[in-house]
Order: structure tokens, then C-alpha cells, then sequence
């Protein structure tokens, strides 16, 4: 009786250490980023970017109605012709400054091409207070029902758009600075949260009126959160370099700079290439580089 005693202690001491010891592992697994996050984290930035020129363009032609975009091959905006434009004030009202101003773009509840391939639905709302002389503007945008490429977003915040410039020599240019508080719903039901900061020059293009020649350089930080709880944050450590002109070939525009992640004190990076128009980039981490595809 002693000896089988023994032996169920034995076999339970097994069962439980066998137990701790898969956990353990799969804490391991999860304690740092893989090659797929790193696909995930670059369809999140996509339509950053997106939303980013999407609500710039709202807030900078003020005046442009939904007949101003109506053109597939425009090559003085991200919209197609399935993007319709409405304000508050209605257009053809002469705004005095003060004025609160509400621009929406709907994209309709089918699926509506962007000209750079991306598809989207739902509105993108901005709100802001119309000065015309003043070189800093503090505009909200929120999402109504939004989609970019089947992801959900979600979530009301503000960006700051601001005429300026980063030499003595340079000609001053926009600069937007945009809050991130963003609440994300991948096609397959999993939920991230993204909070931080993200700035965008526009560094070439902006004394033409073509859209294809603009090349922005982005900056920020970030930190995400998984549906388990998992977070990592995000860091550009070298610029990314966002080429308009990749629209043209239907590639995803960062085409240069890398992001370093962190999670549970473990460092990877993305690298986005060497300034081509690709829709490739190179996930490493441990020493070990993925070549991973982004885009829709």
C-alpha cells in the first residue's frame, strides 16, 4: 500500500511539473514578438499612413467638394470615385474665421478602392475651427463604422497640423502630428489597442499641385496591446520615408526606415527596404531576418 502511495505521488509530482513546465514554454513564446505580429504591426501602420493623408487632405482643401475628387487617375489625392465629401457649413458658405468646421468623407458600405490600391469603408469625421491666418491647427478626427483593408478601427483623438519649417534655409512646409488612441479589429475578430504619437513632414513636393510627387518622412512612438494582454512598444529608429509616388505601381508607400520593438525586454526591428517601391520588408529578431509581405 506504501509502495503504490509512492507511486501516485510520484506520477502527480510529474503530472504537475510536465504542466508547469508547457506553461513556461508558452510564456516563453509569447514573451516576444514573431513574424507574424511583425505582419499585423505593418498592416496597422498601412493605414496609418492612410488615415493620416486622408485626414490631412480633408482639412487642407476646405473648400473641395465630393466633384474635386471624382477622378480614379487624380494624381492630386488618395481619393477614387467612390468617396463622397460633405461639410458643416455647407459648401458655398464663405467661412469667417472662428467658424467650426466638420468635414466627412464617406466611403460607403462596399468595399471603395483608394487610388493606391487600398480598399476601405465607413466615414472618416474631422472637426476643427477655421482659421485661416493662424500656422498651427488642432483638428479631431474619428471613425463611423470604418474599415481599411477588412481591419476595424476605432476611436476619437486629435492631430496638429502645423506650417513651419526644420532648417533656416527651408520653405515652410506642413507638418502633422497626430495622437494615435486607436482600438483595432483584425478580420479574424482579435483586438489590439495602439496609443502614442506619430509625426509627419512632408519633405518634397509641396510647391506642386501633384499629389504622386510627395515624399513624407514619419517619426513617433507607439506601444500596442494584444486581446491577451501582450505589449510592445514602437520606436522609428530611422525615419520611414512614405513615397506617393509607389501609388502609381499599387505598392504600399513606406518604402524606407526601420521600427525597433520591444516586448518583455526583447528588441526586433522592421526594416522597409532601401527606398524602392516593394511591398516587401525584413522582420529580425535573435539574429534571425523573415522577408515578410505587407499590404492588402
Amino acid at each position: 500500500m506504501k509502495n503504490l502511495l509512492k507511486l501516485t505521488t510520484v506520477f502527480l509530482f510529474l503530472i504537475t511539473y510536465t504542466s508547469c513546465d508547457k506553461d513556461t514554454t508558452n510564456d516563453t513564446t509569447s514573451a516576444q514578438l514573431t513574424s507574424d505580429d511583425a505582419v499585423i504591426n505593418a498592416k496597422i501602420d498601412l493605414a496609418n499612413d492612410d488615415i493620416a493623408v486622408i485626414a490631412d487632405q480633408l482639412f487642407d482643401n476646405i473648400n473641395a467638394t465630393t466633384l474635386n475628387y471624382r477622378s480614379i487617375n487624380n494624381n492630386a489625392t488618395i481619393f477614387s470615385n467612390c468617396a463622397t465629401i460633405t461639410r458643416v457649413p455647407a459648401f458655398g458658405t464663405v467661412l469667417t474665421p472662428g467658424t467650426q468646421v466638420t468635414k466627412t468623407v464617406d466611403f460607403g458600405t462596399t468595399d471603395c478602392t483608394l487610388n493606391n490600391g487600398n480598399v476601405v469603408r465607413g466615414k472618416i469625421i474631422i472637426t476643427f475651427v477655421f482659421q485661416p491666418n493662424a500656422t498651427s491647427h488642432t483638428v479631431t478626427y474619428t471613425f463611423d463604422n470604418f474599415y481599411h483593408n477588412n481591419i476595424r478601427f476605432a476611436g476619437t483623438k486629435t492631430f496638429t497640423r502645423s506650417m513651419t519649417t526644420q532648417t533656416a534655409t527651408a520653405a515652410p512646409h506642413p507638418i502633422v502630428v497626430m495622437e494615435l488612441d486607436m482600438t483595432i479589429t483584425m478580420p479574424n475578430g482579435d483586438v489590439y489597442t495602439r496609443v502614442g504619437s506619430r509625426t509627419r513632414e512632408l519633405v518634397e513636393g509641396f510647391s506642386t499641385d501633384t499629389f504622386l510627387d510627395n515624399i513624407y518622412r514619419i517619426t513617433g512612438s507607439w506601444t500596442t496591446t494584444n486581446q491577451n494582454g501582450n505589449q510592445h512598444t514602437a520606436t522609428i529608429t530611422e525615419p520611414l520615408m512614405a513615397k506617393m509616388s509607389c501609388i502609381a505601381v499599387n505598392k504600399p508607400i513606406l518604402a524606407k526606415g526601420i521600427i525597433t520593438f520591444v516586448r518583455n525586454n526583447v528588441t526586433s526591428t522592421l526594416n522597409y527596404g532601401n527606398g524602392e517601391c516593394d511591398n516587401l520588408a525584413v522582420f529580425t529578431i535573435n539574429g534571425v531576418s523573415f522577408t515578410i509581405i505587407i499590404g492588402n
